[in-house]
């Protein structure tokens, strides 16, 4: 089993890259490969609703969503981190998230999704629940922690300060491959996800 952590962070090797360090390593003692995947600080487009990825079964952007989408296939589970910016996911991230849950959905639908935050002060929970939105439009269950997923400080070296934090992001690690392995188990057994009914849209303006 193998869980894609994704890193929204225009640095590398930042605050939300020690968060996702610290969920990566306990998913490990845990029996669950893992693999940071750093969007990168190259400016990522919003989606365009253009449709295109409908067509060829990507994104007409040849950037870091369609690498990811081909990570994605073969993955059994997810964590998003991010800075808060301004009590939202950084602006790559979104539109990063816009992009791959449009065009590369089908490959997550079912596996297990959890998001991490990472913030000087505040708005952290703002954050946390914006890109859980993302999980719950795509019939992908939500990891929990014992608390909000979020860790604290300027710098990785103050986030190394935040004990709950991290002792959250490792609660999250140890829930999320319990749940991986209950999944696992379900599926020797015939246990499959659901199969999913045509979508029905209602539109309130006639």
């Amino acid at each position: 089993m193998k869980v894609i952590l994704v890193n929204g962070s225009p640095k590398e090797k930042g605050c939300t890259y020690r968060a996702l360090s610290e969920v990566s390593a306990e998913l490990n003692k845990n029996g669950i490969d893992t693999e940071i995947f750093h969007i990168g600080a190259e400016p990522l487009s919003g989606c365009m609703g253009c449709g295109g990825c409908s067509k060829t079964g990507e994104c007409v952007f040849g950037d870091a969503v369609n690498r990811f989408a081909e990570l994605a296939a073969q993955a059994d589970g997810f964590v998003f981190g991010s800075p808060v910016h301004y009590a939202a996911a950084s602006g790559a991230l979104t539109s990063f998230l816009d992009r791959a849950f449009y065009s590369a959905g089908g490959k997550m639908r079912g596996k297990v999704g959890a998001s991490v935050v990472s913030c000087r002060r505040g708005g952290a929970s703002a954050a946390f629940d914006q890109m859980n939105k993302y999980f719950t439009i795509n019939s992908m269950p939500v990891v929990s922690s014992q608390y909000w997923n979020q860790v604290h400080g300027n710098t990785p070296e103050e986030v190394e300060q935040d004990l709950e934090g991290l002792q959250t992001m490792r609660t999250l690690a140890k829930n999320m491959a319990w749940l991986l392995k209950c999944i696992e188990l379900g599926k020797r057994s015939g246990i499959t996800v659901p199969e999913q009914e045509a979508k029905v849209k209602t539109n309130f303006i006639r």
